[in-house]
Formats: C-alpha cells, sequence, structure tokens
C-alpha cells in the first residue's frame, strides 16, 4: 500500500514586495499554519519519507517549515512542473518517485482539488495548508497513473489554533 500526502501551500503574502507570482512568499499566518501542520502529521503517523514541491516560493517555505516542526527525516526535492501546471503534472511527478510508502506532493489550486477528485472520485477541501491523505493498493508509484485511491484523513491548520500543535 502507498499513501500519498497533497498538501497545498500555506497562506501567502500578497501585501509583500515580490516579483512574479512564482516568488510570493507565505504570510506570518501561512508560516504557522505550514509549522502546525508538520506537527500533526508526525503526531499522526502520516510524515511523509519524501516531499516533491512546487518551486514557487511559498510552495518550497511550506514544504520546508512543516518539515523543520515535524521533524520529517526526509528529503525535499523540487520539481518545477508542479507550478501552473494541472493533475497529469502532478500525477507524472508522483509516478515517477523512488520508492517510499508516504509521498507528499507541495503545491497549488484548483489543481490539488482537481487532482483529489481525479484520484479518487470524491472532493477534499483544499484551503491553504491543507493536507488530503490518500490510500492506494499498489506497490511502485509508478502504477498511480490507472490506480483510484480513497481519502483516508484531511488535515486544516485552522482546526488545530490555540491546540498543544500550535507552538510558535
Amino acid at each position: 500500500m502507498k499513501t500519498l500526502l497533497l498538501m497545498r501551500h500555506a497562506k501567502s503574502d500578497w501585501n509583500a514586495d515580490y516579483g512574479a507570482d512564482h516568488d510570493r512568499p507565505l504570510n506570518e499566518r501561512g508560516a504557522r499554519s505550514a509549522r502546525i501542520i508538520g506537527r500533526v502529521l508526525s503526531a499522526r503517523g502520516y510524515a511523509p519519507q519524501l516531499v516533491v514541491a512546487s518551486t514557487a516560493v511559498r510552495a518550497r517555505s511550506t514544504a520546508s517549515l512543516a518539515k523543520e516542526a515535524g521533524q520529517w527525516g526526509c528529503d525535499i526535492v523540487l520539481e518545477p512542473s508542479l507550478y501552473g501546471s494541472g493533475p497529469d503534472a502532478a500525477i507524472q511527478a508522483a509516478s515517477l518517485a523512488p520508492d517510499t510508502d508516504r509521498l507528499m506532493l507541495v503545491g497549488h489550486q484548483p489543481t490539488w482539488s482537481i487532482l483529489v477528485s481525479v484520484l479518487t472520485g470524491d472532493r477534499a477541501e483544499m484551503r491553504t495548508g491543507a493536507v488530503a491523505v490518500i490510500d492506494f493498493d499498489f506497490e511502485k508509484w509508478q502504477d498511480l497513473p490507472t490506480a483510484r485511491g480513497r481519502i483516508t484523513a484531511t488535515f486544516q491548520p485552522r482546526d488545530y489554533f490555540g491546540t498543544e500543535f500550535d507552538r510558535h
């Protein structure tokens, strides 16, 4: 069995001084949310073994902050195709992943909501910082393009504000 964690980047800072959309950073709430989700995923047994993130600043930062806060012992690989593309690019990126049981992709809307539907036939609310956990019954990530999974958990950072996971 394989588990795919789809994480939407945390809340970005529309008021920051940045050039292209690709360079838009996280705001304070976004950084807080990324850290919370990192801790929650570790506590719930969902720490990824590999993270593949969009090259956009907000996605890279989300992945790095979550990894640090959750103390994940994994690598973060940056994948340009996860920025500004659709679900097929995300499926392709995941299908090329090495043999790990828990793979996380960090990317963007509206692709992530569409991707959840394509992979499961169900919907998940992919607000900023949210994670959808999808389980699959196959052995190799290369089987993902033809597989159908099931959502086994969803996490929203705002549900954990003011809890033990919200350590500034």
